[in-house]
């Protein structure tokens, strides 16, 4: 994208007023042009796919997909997509599996359009953004050791999804339960869970949560 060229734009959200206003911000905005709606997850991954926008606006609490799974899928087949999340929820777990999903940014619904733009200009440039109402807690979260951190170090061939559903199974959670926490579907949790196994050479659940918690995994939930 030069920068003579507007930067387009997807909306992927099911409320169609909302959309409405999204496109009429887009649409008087000389720097942004639309480059096309979905109004539910699956279909946000194919028009992502069809039209290679600059700046995906994806709403997370979508049919057919969640805006996470979404968002997911379209960085795996696109690495250099740029989503930016727009949702009414800004509860931390939605939050940072959102970021974990490889969002860009994370904008609540009600922001204002000066703040929303700003946020789209910012990731169309390659920056990662959040609202103000999202930025302390952001600050608290990286402060403290969570996924991501060097907990994943002992077991470096698993990947950054594995070492979050091996954190989750150190819990001693079910696959259905870790599922619902990461947003992915029960398909995708066994075959996760099937890798760590073969990656940590165990034969089944209970070898996998003691691997883990030798390394320091699933201690939240421990008993005092």
């Amino acid at each position: 994208m030069s920068g003579s060229e507007p930067i387009r734009v997807l909306i992927a959200d099911d409320h169609p007023v909302y959309r409405d206003g999204l496109r009429a911000l887009i649409e008087r905005s000389p720097d942004l042009s639309l480059a096309g709606e979905a109004s539910n997850g699956r279909e946000a991954v194919d028009r992502v796919l069809e039209t290679h926008p600059d700046v995906v606006l994806m709403d997370l609490q979508m049919p057919e997909l969640t805006g996470i799974e979404a968002t997911r899928r379209i960085l795996e087949a696109d690495p250099a997509a740029r989503i930016l999340v727009l949702t009414m929820s800004e509860d931390d777990d939605t939050l940072f599996a959102a970021m974990r999903a490889g969002a860009r940014g994370y904008v609540p619904k009600d922001a204002d359009s000066h703040e929303l733009i700003g946020a789209i200009r910012a990731v169309a440039l390659g920056e990662v953004t959040f609202g103000a109402s999202i930025a302390t807690r952001l600050v608290g979260f990286f402060a403290a050791p969570r996924f991501g951190s060097p907990r994943h170090e002992p077991f470096p061939a698993l990947t950054e999804r594995e070492g979050e559903v091996l954190e989750l199974i150190a819990r001693g959670l079910p696959n259905g339960q870790i599922g619902r926490d990461l947003a992915i579907s029960d398909k995708t949790v066994r075959n996760h869970v099937a890798n760590i196994f073969n990656k940590l050479q165990v034969a089944d659940r209970s070898q996998a949560i003691i691997r883990a918690r030798e390394a320091g995994l699933g201690r939240e939930t421990d008993p005092a």
